[in-house]
């Protein structure tokens, strides 16, 4: 329950916090940071000029070779010939987005952490043994050692193997898978 509560105030405070970014931060145009836009240009290879690619912070109408591509890796009269081949493209993104969606995955990757912390830390001393559990958790115990007392051990061998152990396991099961078929069945002649 105080892990409900802690959860909900979590996730309450992250998205006013998401929240809050995106009111607060200034229209988009006017917040542009260099990193948020650019135009690439891709050029093959010309002639003897191997091809590159070309990045600069531009405006979007200046996206073009021109623009773009400095030094120009060819004489005067080749560069229209190598801009032509070029490929321009203007590209823009919101790093403000990104920055909130990471705070965001971190947020809830610390509250898991911090509920893992939890379970691990403080729940086995929080929570008391349950009356009920605790005769049943005995009683299986109890079959365990019965079940490997009954069983033969061979000379050398440990007796507690995990072999043993998983085939003691399914022992008790058959054993409860047969006690409840007989009881359905009891209970079924009864009523019928």
């Amino acid at each position: 329950m105080m892990f409900a509560q802690c959860t909900r105030l979590c996730a309450s405070s992250v998205l006013l916090i998401a929240l809050l970014c995106c009111i607060l931060s200034p229209p988009a145009q006017a917040s542009k940071s260099s990193e948020d836009i650019r135009c690439k240009c891709i050029c093959p290879p010309y002639r003897n000029i191997s091809g590159h690619i070309y990045n600069k912070n531009v405006s979007q109408k200046d996206c073009n070779c021109l623009h773009v591509v400095e030094p120009m890796p060819v004489p005067g009269n080749d560069v229209e010939a190598y801009c032509l081949l070029c490929e321009c493209k203007y590209e823009e993104r919101s790093t403000t987005t990104i920055k909130v969606i990471i705070i965001i995955y971190l947020s809830v990757v610390g509250a898991l952490l911090l509920y893992m912390a939890f379970l691990v830390l403080v729940d086995p001393l929080i929570r008391k043994p349950d009356a009920y559990t605790q005769p049943l958790h005995n009683e299986e115990e109890n079959e365990d050692a019965r079940s490997l007392a009954a069983a033969p051990t061979p000379s050398g061998a440990r007796a507690n193997t995990v072999l043993e152990r998983v085939e003691g396991a399914q022992q008790r099961w058959k054993r409860q898978v047969q006690e409840q078929r007989k009881t359905v069945f009891d209970r079924h002649k009864m009523l019928s």
